[in-house]
Parts: C-alpha cells; sequence; structure tokens
C-alpha cells in the first residue's frame, strides 16, 4: 500500500481508529452502554415520563441527550 493510500485511510476512519485505541487501553468502547442505579425526585420522574410520552424517546436516551 502506498503511503498517500494509508494516509487518505487513517483521515477517512479516524474515529474508528481512536475509539479502537481507547479499547485497547480501557477494555470499553466509547459508545457502549452501561447500567447505573440513580435516585431521582417523584416529581423527576414525572416530568421524565412526560417527555417520554411527548418525544416517543426512551427515557435513558433524553437523559443522554441532555449531557
Amino acid at each position: 500500500m502506498k503511503k498517500i493510500e494509508i494516509e487518505r485511510i487513517m483521515k477517512k476512519h479516524k474515529k474508528d481508529f481512536e475509539d479502537l485505541e481507547i479499547y485497547d487501553k480501557t477494555r470499553e468502547l466509547p459508545f457502549q452502554r452501561k447500567r447505573i442505579d440513580i435516585t431521582l425526585s417523584v416529581e423527576t420522574i414525572n416530568k421524565l415520563k412526560k417527555l417520554k410520552e411527548k418525544t416517543g424517546k426512551p427515557i435513558s436516551r433524553i437523559i443522554e441527550e441532555k449531557f
């Protein structure tokens, strides 16, 4: 493979190579999901449920998008 072709591939797939580098270091992919337990007030839970009904998105996705 020529150097120019290698550089083109590296540039085109830069994010993929970065993700694999992170995986090599941590054994976790950045887009993996993990389950956690959190405590929320009833008022907050009700607001999240209303948003869920309005948008059709799961509550976890709504919370992720806020970050």
